[in-house]
């Protein structure tokens, strides 16, 4: 497993990288938007049950790839999860934990969570079902799931999950490492133990390899702004950890970060709130938009 892991992480460092600037015109940068891979199966179930360090909870594969019941291997790591976010609801609200896990903090592909304001939280649920919320790549899987459950959820559902998540703390999870061997045009996000991390453990974080130089690049436009671009710390706080209702951006994916800054550049992300940031991302290009990631991901949450 470790040995196909290792493969499976250089071949994501080699990968051609996507030129700029950035134009409408441009497919969005392959390696930020995920999407299943054609002909892919999942391993089939063997029936055996899974286990995780520091749980006694077991699991089968069929168990763990359930929508419908988000795998808890560490329950007393938070709080008791309402019904929205530990078995969703039929046929179509999905678990909110099985994708954002039970302690918030959730995986590369989607968002984490943990300690975003409740409005901000029902506000973007909102959007997703009303279609001012899309991504730049239509097969985007993870936001195709935020539309069905945004649009089968109750009002009640939305504000019993938002309000979970916004007592939970945020923490680190995202190891951020300049390294040479990445292209200057993209982020190359990985799990730090890959088996874990597909058995959806909780306690499995991640590792963000960034390209030299991005994280001081990404801390002089955070603080200053860029000729058009104002500094990010005037809303979303110095820290940025975050104001009143304006979401923190400290510790939170990269790759996650990067997709947002490009989804509102290119008019696929609306809402309120995203209104006032396109004029702020218009003029950044692919490089800014890395760098400020990296350096945002880079920042205790």
């Amino acid at each position: 497993m470790k040995t196909r892991f290792r493969r499976l992480a250089l071949v994501l460092m080699i990968a051609f990288a996507v030129a700029v600037p950035v134009s409408a015109a441009d497919a969005p940068p392959y390696w930020a938007y995920p999407v299943n891979p054609p002909g892919t199966q999942p391993v089939a179930d063997d029936g055996k049950p899974r286990q995780v360090p520091g749980s006694a909870a077991t699991f089968t594969l069929s168990q763990i790839r359930d929508l419908f019941a988000a795998p808890d291997w560490h329950p007393d790591d938070h709080p008791k999860t309402p019904d929205i976010v530990s078995i969703g609801r039929k046929p179509g609200v999905y678990a909110c934990g099985y994708c954002h896990l039970p302690n918030g903090l959730g995986r590369p592909e989607n968002s984490s969570l943990a300690g975003l304001p409740v409005d901000y939280i029902i506000q973007q649920v909102a959007e997703f079902k009303s279609g001012a919320r899309k991504s730049s790549e239509p097969a985007d899987l993870p936001v195709n799931f935020m539309i069905t459950v945004a649009k089968a959820a109750t009002d009640a559902e939305v504000r019993s999950a938002a309000e979970y998540f916004a007592t939970l703390k945020p923490k680190p999870w995202i190891k951020v490492i300049e390294a040479a061997m990445v292209p200057k045009t993209r982020i190359i996000e990985i799990p730090e133990d890959l088996e874990r991390t597909e058995l959806r453990d909780a306690r499995s974080p991640f590792i963000a390899y960034v390209p030299p130089g991005s994280i001081e690049r990404g801390k002089a436009l955070v603080t200053n702004g860029g000729d058009e671009s104002t500094a990010c710390g005037t809303c979303h706080g110095d820290d940025l950890r975050g104001l009143g209702s304006i979401p923190g951006l400290a510790g939170r994916s990269p790759s996650y970060l990067f997709r947002q800054l490009y989804d509102m550049q290119q008019g696929v992300r609306g809402g309120a709130q995203s209104a006032l940031m396109r004029p702020v991302v218009s003029q950044l290009t692919l490089d800014d938009m890395i760098a400020i990631s990296a350096y945002a991901a880079a920042q205790a949450p």
